[in-house]
């Protein structure tokens, strides 16, 4: 499926209202020049929502644990110990240094991590994951749609972690073994001040991406009675 065609099939089942996805995946050259982002690196993601592609790497990400999550660092001495002690995320820095090699990362292979609007996208090459900034109506349409076609209990998973580890990092793992989950995220205190406050993320790995595209128009997305009501209110 090309791009256009999933845009039509998206804006037809979630409204035109609904943003539109920001496509992510790596590159040896950026698609944007980007300044470098003090703190959170999310405080840039609002331009590329906008339809202003962003480029990042390990000289544009100000925060050390967005450059570990990106895979464009090795952690840092300090993570564990400023997770747990001063973010009291975890109970012990043992605890957080266990759920970094828990998680399975690898360093980027490619310099720069690309985020860009859907729409702005000449084609789904290079993509690792499609990321969709959600209201509780909009997720109940984005974890049905990725329920329909699956019985995994693991279809959809909600995990502890910072915003760029469940968005990145979980999403970048999962494609890379051509995995079926998707992550729900931003539940991390530290990200919620960059992004709407009845937001969460819905990221699909694109190896997963690929057949809930060619599944869209056969659920319940399309013609059923209770997702028109949904649609109906989400666009008032």
């Amino acid at each position: 499926m090309e791009i256009q065609e999933f845009i039509s099939n998206y804006q037809e089942a979630f409204g035109l209202q609904a943003p539109l996805p920001l496509l992510f995946g790596y590159s040896e050259h950026p698609v944007a020049k980007t300044e470098k982002i003090g703190g959170c690196f999310f405080k840039g993601l609002q331009a590329a929502r906008e339809g202003t592609p962003l480029s990042l790497s390990v000289d544009v990400i100000g925060c050390g644990g967005g450059k570990l999550y990106t895979g464009f660092s090795d952690m840092p001495e300090r993570v564990p110990a400023f997770v747990s002690l001063k973010e009291k995320y975890k109970r012990t820095p043992e605890m957080v240094q266990d759920y970094i090699q828990g998680l399975g990362m690898k360093r980027a292979g490619k310099p720069y991590l690309n985020f860009v609007r859907i729409d702005k996208a000449t084609s789904f090459e290079g993509t690792e994951g499609v990321l969709f900034f959600a209201t509780p109506d909009m997720l109940s349409g984005l974890c049905g749609w990725a329920f329909y076609d699956s019985n995994e209990p693991d279809a959809v998973l909600s995990l502890f972690g910072s915003g760029c580890s469940t968005v990145v990092s979980m999403t970048v793992v999962e494609n890379e073994r051509q995995g079926h989950r998707c992550f729900l995220g931003l539940f991390d205190p530290s990200v919620r001040p960059w992004v709407g406050k009845d937001e969460l993320s819905f990221t699909i790995p694109f190896s997963r991406f690929v057949p809930m595209m060619n599944s869209m128009r056969d659920c319940f997305l399309f013609g059923s009675h209770a997702w028109e009501k949904i649609k109906k209110r989400m666009g008032e």
